[in-house]
């Protein structure tokens, strides 16, 4: 497939995602492109790619003439869809080397997948909660099953802390927020599962602004304690490696029907 006009203009002969050439020596299969969504199908291919470990973490793809001579498409394309996954983190660009895959997670991963669900219309709180107790109760599982010994005492130390944020009173809301949410990380670390820590990260960004409002409604009405009292149930679950009614015992630090009634408009409230 001949190169157009327009994209030996662009690059002035180079190609800007692999100067040093790939070789095409290397076989690596790639599905022929239909005409429809061209750069969504040239994404699916590496990525494909990818999964089939016909490129691994650390390789050099093929440069952009290759790939647009092996799938059937313009140069033009094959640039897009490599600027989406070096965007995405899954691609990288060296320069005077070429475009290599990626090793390792990138938070630049992390984004995209956030503002697809922030975006998704039948996204909705009912979902976010269950999404959000599915990973919680995972992640409790995995801190009880790997946590070392030195972990419970730093998660016992945080504990207090948040203790002390809350016994100082109603107007010390974001301090308390922030120490529980420093609780919860601190159980995901006690995981050892990286990649864990990463989704959880993701579920905790999107239920920021929900669990906020559940920690300023128990605060403001006086029930510090109760928020207190539920996580150190939780604690205490830990350290016996305890999963008995997990599920029922990390719902109860969510205080569901608190929310719900801070949350609801004065009409609402008066049916």
């Amino acid at each position: 497939m001949s190169l157009t006009d327009e994209d030996r203009k662009e690059n002035g002969g180079a190609d800007p995602a692999n100067e040093s050439g790939y070789g095409v020596n290397k076989m690596i299969q790639l599905k022929r492109i239909k005409s429809e969504s061209v750069v969504q199908q040239i994404i699916d291919s590496l990525v494909e790619a990818m999964i089939r470990r016909d490129l691994k973490p650390g390789d050099q793809i093929p440069t952009e003439m290759e790939l647009a001579e092996s799938l059937g498409v313009g140069r033009n394309s094959v640039r897009e869809a490599i600027k989406i996954l070096v965007y995405f983190g899954v691609l990288e660009i060296r320069r005077a080397e070429g475009t290599y895959v990626c090793e390792g997670f990138s938070e630049s991963m992390i984004d995209p997948l956030i503002y697809g669900i922030i975006l998704d219309k039948s996204g909705s709180y009912e979902y976010l909660m269950e999404l959000r107790e599915i990973m919680e109760t995972g992640v409790i599982k995995l801190a009880m099953e790997n946590a070392e010994e030195q972990e419970f005492a730093k998660l016992k130390f945080q504990l207090k802390r948040m203790k002390r944020e809350i016994e100082l009173g109603p107007d010390n809301v974001d301090r308390i927020f922030q120490e529980d949410n420093e609780f919860h990380t601190i159980i995901t670390a006690m995981g050892h599962n990286p990649l864990v820590q990463k989704i959880d990260s993701i579920v905790r960004t999107l239920t920021y602004s929900m669990r906020l409002e559940t920690v300023k409604t128990m605060v403001e009405s006086g029930r510090g304690m109760e928020l207190y009292e539920a996580h150190e149930k939780l604690y205490r679950m830990l350290t016996d490696k305890n999963d008995h009614n997990l599920n029922n015992n990390v719902r109860t630090t969510y205080f569901i029907n608190e929310f719900m009634q801070a949350t609801e408009s004065p009409e609402q409230q008066d049916t």
